[in-house]
């Protein structure tokens, strides 16, 4: 016994004791970046389109771009695409239904501002953006008023899903 503690002893004194020292090591480190889209405002409701207003024997055309419409965000260089159903009142193309009636009226979408490419229902078109962080919607309207058609306010509802 008094010999470990005379060994002890002169560890703790000074006695010099190899040790390996390291000075420099590596370790990795990594991310992964899931490319990706989200809502930057704007929230669930994706804007509106707004024709105005008419006399009930108007025969003319009015066409209007997404007013308000919900600004997008997406990671450089991912591949956007939207579809837009044919709405609630869907009946050989899109109609918008008189809020206290039946009486329908057609109308039709277009994802340029030239009204030349039409937007199909359910058609899945690509959205084309310049600045990743400041994206909407490629989505204009037409109706072409029948004339003699019964006065109130006529609406529809339409659905978009975005995918990446």
């Amino acid at each position: 016994m008094k010999w470990v503690g005379w060994v002890a002893l002169c560890i703790g004194w000074g006695m010099p004791v190899s040790l390996l020292a390291v000075t420099s090591q590596s370790f990795q480190v990594s991310a992964t970046i899931t490319p990706g889209c989200l809502v930057a405002s704007g929230g669930s409701n994706y804007g509106s389109l707004a024709f105005g207003s008419y006399s009930a024997l108007a025969t003319s055309t009015a066409s209007v771009a997404l007013a308000n419409s919900v600004v997008l965000q997406c990671t450089p260089g991912v591949a956007l695409s939207m579809t837009v159903d044919g709405g609630l009142y869907n009946s050989g193309g899109r109609r918008m239904q008189l809020n206290s009636g039946t009486a329908k009226v057609a109308y039709q979408l277009f994802r340029d501002a030239a009204l030349s490419q039409s937007l199909g229902i359910s058609q899945s078109v690509s959205v084309a953006y310049a600045n990743a962080n400041n994206i909407t919607l490629p989505i204009y309207g037409r109706v072409q008023l029948p004339g003699n058609t019964p006065g109130g306010t006529y609406s529809d509802t339409l659905q978009v899903q975005l995918t990446w």
